[in-house]
């Protein structure tokens, strides 16, 4: 329970911080014509699990993205991304799965940090797990014209883990950082 208010309290934070930024429409920036446009970006994700029997997290994800103004993007992602069991954990196994997320990213300073807000579904295709998976992922993260670095947090609410007292519950979480090469198309 604590972990669904950390969540939430994350997202309500997310979410502020993309509506605190400054916009003001009567000044130069808006007789600027900016070129919407997609990009295009791979990513390598690496990241710690934070609920037992997995450890650790790696994977590699594709992002498409549409700048709908220089501060404001639509994403949607996918790849695939394997979270690891120590080998002591006997009845568990490794649980690999295939996110599918929308996202809105807002950069909040000098048009290279931003704070992004995903969500969708991750689809267990591994050692005979069948869930699909709410997936929560807020991130914060800094990006040039190539590359995007992001340290984000991502909830899957209906995965199996082991609770502190040895039950079983549902809601595995992990903090990961992704490094990508990104290009406009």
């Amino acid at each position: 329970m604590k972990i669904t208010k950390k969540i939430k309290f994350v997202l309500v934070l997310v979410v502020s911080l993309m509506f605190a930024t400054n916009s003001n429409a009567q000044e130069t920036q808006a007789a600027t014509n900016y070129d919407q446009g997609f990009r295009l970006g791979f990513g390598l994700n690496a990241g710690y699990a934070a609920h037992d029997p997995y450890k650790l997290a790696l994977g590699a994800d594709a992002r498409l993205q549409y700048d709908l103004s220089k501060r404001y993007s639509i994403t949607f992602t996918t790849g695939f991304t394997n979270l690891f069991v120590s080998e002591s954990d006997a009845p568990f196994k490794d649980l690999g799965f295939i996110p599918a997320k929308a996202g809105f990213k807002a950069f909040v300073w000098n048009d290279q940090f931003y704070v992004m807000g995903e969500a969708g579904a991750a689809f267990a295709v591994t050692n005979g797990y069948n869930e699909t998976s709410l997936l929560l992922a807020p991130s914060i993260g800094y990006a040039t014209k190539y590359v995007d670095i992001s340290l984000r947090y991502e909830h899957y609410n209906d995965f199996a883990r082991i609770n502190n007292n040895g039950t079983t519950g549902k809601g595995v979480g992990q903090v990961g950082v992704r490094l990508a090469y990104g290009f406009e198309l």
